[in-house]
């Protein structure tokens, strides 16, 4: 099995997941800038409203010539269920396992409660692919307080395309 460091400069992790439309979605692939969030899952409010912003800058993520997907540890039929009830329009994909989680260095948390969620879940991350296929940004949190802006990211991506901005914090 082949080790990938979850860290700028590094291969993005290759991976599979269903989405809630019925497709695959493809984590890292190469050839296109990808902006993937990990969301903590249908029973996280702040992540709604993380999304729902997310949802609101699509098109001019888009323009900018990247792909946006958002990712959680939640079944199909709970993901399905929210994507339905909030309107978003990126793909989503869902059933991201706990080696998955570890694989990308995710921080993962246990429910306070059965009312909030019956399994352990992924705390937020950001993971952005650069056409090379290697994480060009990687922001991961412990808590669902500290994301970053999506505006200011965007920003950033296209300073990044502008000026052929290179990868930073890789060094070893």
């Amino acid at each position: 099995m082949t080790e990938y460091v979850t860290k700028p400069g590094h291969q993005t992790p290759p991976m599979t997941l269903p989405a809630t439309d019925g497709s695959q979605i493809q984590l890292g692939g190469q050839g296109r800038w990808q902006v993937a969030v990990v969301y903590r899952g249908q029973h996280c409010p702040l992540c709604r409203k993380y999304l729902a912003t997310l949802n609101e800058l699509l098109d001019d993520y888009r323009d900018a010539g990247v792909e946006v997907i958002a990712m959680s540890g939640d079944p199909l039929d709970r993901a399905q269920k929210e994507v339905s009830e909030e309107g978003w329009k990126f793909p989503v994909a869902c059933e991201l396992s706990q080696d998955q989680m570890r694989q990308l260095g995710l921080y993962i948390s246990e429910p306070r409660s059965a009312q909030e969620t019956d399994r352990p879940f992924a705390e937020p991350g950001i993971f952005v692919t650069n056409p090379d296929g290697l994480l060009q940004i990687v922001d991961i949190s412990n808590a669902p307080f500290a994301r970053p802006d999506l505006q200011s990211l965007l920003n950033g991506l296209k300073f990044i395309q502008e000026k052929d901005y290179p990868i930073r914090g890789a060094a070893a």
